[in-house]
């Protein structure tokens, strides 16, 4: 599941400059719980290892440490009225509202620009399993009205059972039931909706490769295979 906050810059407060930010608690809580374990193997070898299980401790932190983070951490959505900003583990991708095409929800939650080119939301993972209780409940709740429909008792005016009027009117005020990343995804397909063809939603889509990560990554890589090739 993916919650919502809100982002604040402070060199304005107009509300084009208010980022929605959305992330997964799952996905943090996962990065924790794994980085927690990395650290402690890694320091118990530093700290009671020989020489070359120190060395080749430290080559595995390094590469293992930030490619953790970088996929549980570090991804996110930034979505405010000019643009959708999408931190992925090895990428930033900033679109312009003009620049998007839609917002598509499948076995994965993505973004098409219009030159057709498909970036994965990383931040906003689909629930198969929510989707699938989400339905349940929707079916549960249409027979119960169905039921309530048919059934005799008291009418309220207009010929339709208590029951009935009841039924409908919590239907009305909460609405069906949907997964977490879907409502999500609602979202973001209202601000595309009503802010794709605003002048200040206009631009060129931006691609950033997340150097912080690769960097670190690749030299515990090398690091790591030069230490196992000398032996």
């Amino acid at each position: 599941m993916t919650t919502p906050d809100h982002e604040h810059q402070p060199s304005t407060p107009d509300p084009a400059s208010r980022d929605r930010i959305y992330r997964s608690p799952l996905g943090i809580l996962g990065g924790v719980a794994l980085l927690a374990i990395v650290f402690w193997l890694g320091i118990d070898a530093l700290v009671r290892g020989e020489s070359r299980t120190q060395w080749l401790a430290l080559a595995a932190m390094i590469l293992i440490v930030p490619l953790a983070s970088a996929f549980t951490l570090r991804p996110a959505v930034y979505a405010n009225e000019e643009r959708l900003r999408i931190r992925n583990p090895l990428r930033v991708i900033v679109l312009p509202w003009g620049q998007i095409a839609s917002l598509r929800s499948g076995y994965s939650n993505e973004v098409v620009a219009t030159s057709g080119t498909k970036y994965q939301l990383w931040a906003i993972p689909v629930s198969l399993r929510a989707r699938k209780k989400a339905a349940q409940h929707a079916d549960r709740t249409a027979a119960k009205t169905n039921a309530a429909g048919r059934g005799g008792g008291d009418r309220a005016p207009g010929g339709r059972g208590r029951g009935f009027a009841a039924s409908h009117g919590a239907a009305d005020a909460h609405g069906p039931m949907r997964a977490e990343t879907d409502k999500i995804m609602d979202d973001l397909r209202e601000l595309l909706e009503n802010h794709g063809e605003a002048e200040s939603a206009q631009g060129e889509v931006t691609v950033r490769w997340a150097y912080e990560v690769v960097g670190p990554a690749i030299a515990g890589a090398v690091l790591l295979l030069i230490l196992l090739a000398v032996g």
